[in-house]
């Protein structure tokens, strides 16, 4: 089934999601397209839709870039889901090349790992103006101090 004409009727922004592998980068991407789907309609992605390739679903990681759409109130978002794998560093950086702003995932029960550093350094290489970062895995956390951090 061939895809819809996009009609740019809102500014478009080009986003993506990055970091470690397993720390939450696709569970977070499916999740922002179901609570925008919800909000200001459009197609919610699950998990297992957006890491659709048979490799990716045997092995549980991301390989390929994914792409997704969503829209606020506002704008409409590509969305790039990178893989977080050290052996699949070019499709990340391909994805990265594309990004107005990228979403940097950090689990908060493993802290910052090798990728997490290598993809804020290759994030930066090829021009992503704005990083933010995504602390998830909170509820895995025991540390008092740290889930007060989060809790502010």
């Amino acid at each position: 089934m061939a895809k819809g004409k996009f009609e740019r009727t809102k500014p478009h922004v080009n986003v993506g999601t990055i970091g470690h592998v397993d720390h939450g980068k696709t569970t977070l991407t499916a999740a922002i397209t179901s609570v925008l789907a919800a909000k200001f309609g459009g197609e919610a992605k699950a998990y297992d839709q957006i890491d659709a390739a048979p490799e990716e679903k045997a092995r549980g990681i991301t390989i390929n870039t994914a792409h997704v759409e969503y829209e606020t109130a506002n704008r409409h978002y590509a969305h790039v889901d990178c893989p977080g794998h050290a052996d699949y560093v070019k499709n990340m950086i391909t994805g990265a090349a594309q990004m107005d702003g990228a979403i940097l995932v950090c689990s908060a029960a493993d802290g910052p790992m090798p990728q997490t550093r290598e993809h804020i350094l290759l994030a930066r290489q090829v021009g992503v103006p704005y990083i933010i970062v995504f602390l998830n895995k909170c509820d895995m956390v025991d540390d008092a101090e740290l889930l007060e951090l989060v809790e502010m």
